[in-house]
């Protein structure tokens, strides 16, 4: 039993490595699957459009699904046309761009498992490239190669060339070696800026190193048992309201937060060294709900709309 709780714990310790882990073999996966059953390199003068759309489609999409995932996204934007200051807070205008870059890096790993999955196996951008019109890539590609090279560039990923079958050989290997250059140098730079992006971080960071763990440590848990709070008092309010209309009488006293301490516990969190406090909820729940005159009517703005809908 205590193997398996060190076994547990290890896992929840090591879970956002784990979860990178299992990201970039399904990035693989999908790739393979990709090359093999929906690309057909069309051997055209369409190649160039073909093989930048499956190239660079996968990653757009699954630049937007990281942003629909992510919860700050949402916590970010919402209610943002009603009130611009819960992204631009007074004092505070740069805080949002702040987040929207924290939230855009983290979308972006998985575009960049995709990218550099796809470079390393260089079926894509071999097609892409064969189909090239430019002069000065053409000159890169098929200098010392047959005459035939510039011509018929576009025919190689399929081996139709007048050229021997060597000739054509060598110039697909040298395509997909460079697409192999270029992913291993997307790779080296995108490890590179993140280990330059997590290092400013912790430079600039206003809490020590035990202090940040228990920070990581206190979000978690509170994100854990708000969701469990959620289910069970959202539980209680339906068994409550199902229960008075089928019995025909008046409902009882509810306990629920005010319409503005749901609006403060929902902005994004800042700390302060002064109050240390380890979230929104935290400092809510400390300081009380104390409205500025510019929040007290954003909050009747919101009511009223709620009121309206």
């Amino acid at each position: 039993m205590d193997a398996f709780q060190g076994i547990l714990k290890f896992v929840l310790n090591q879970k956002t490595v784990i979860g990178y882990s299992f990201m970039a073999l399904l990035t693989v996966g999908s790739e393979r699957l990709f090359s093999l059953v929906a690309f057909k390199c069309p051997c055209s003068t369409e190649n160039v459009v073909y093989g930048l759309v499956f190239l660079f489609a996968p990653a757009w999409v699954l630049l937007i699904l990281g942003f629909f995932v992510n919860n700050r996204s949402w916590r970010l934007f919402t209610g943002c046309c009603v009130n611009p200051r819960k992204i631009f807070p007074r004092g505070h205008s740069c805080r949002f761009f702040y987040v929207f870059g924290q939230i855009t890096l983290s979308s972006l790993v998985a575009p960049m498992m995709w990218l550099s999955v796809a470079l390393l196996n260089g079926t894509f951008y071999e097609c892409a490239m064969s189909g090239t019109k430019s002069s000065s890539l053409l000159r890169l590609i098929c200098e010392g190669k047959p005459k035939e090279c510039w011509e018929e560039l576009y025919k190689v990923s399929c081996g139709k060339t007048s050229m021997t079958p060597t000739d054509n050989e060598e110039l697909k290997l040298s395509l997909q070696a460079q697409s192999q250059i270029l992913g291993w140098c997307l790779i080296c730079s995108a490890s590179f800026f993140s280990l330059l992006t997590i290092c400013y971080a912790r430079c600039r960071s206003k809490v020590s190193y035990l202090q940040l763990s228990f920070w990581k440590m206190y979000t978690q848990k509170e994100k854990e048992q708000l969701e469990n709070t959620f289910e069970d008092y959202a539980n209680k309010l339906s068994e409550r309201n199902l229960k008075c209309f089928f019995e025909n009488k008046r409902p009882g006293v509810f306990p629920m937060p005010t319409f503005a301490a749901w609006e403060a516990a929902s902005e994004l969190h800042s700390f302060n060294q002064s109050q240390q406090h380890y979230s929104t909820l935290h400092r809510v729940v400390e300081d009380g709900l104390e409205l500025s005159p510019e929040d007290e009517e954003t909050t009747m703005v919101l009511m009223d709309t709620a009121h309206n809908g």
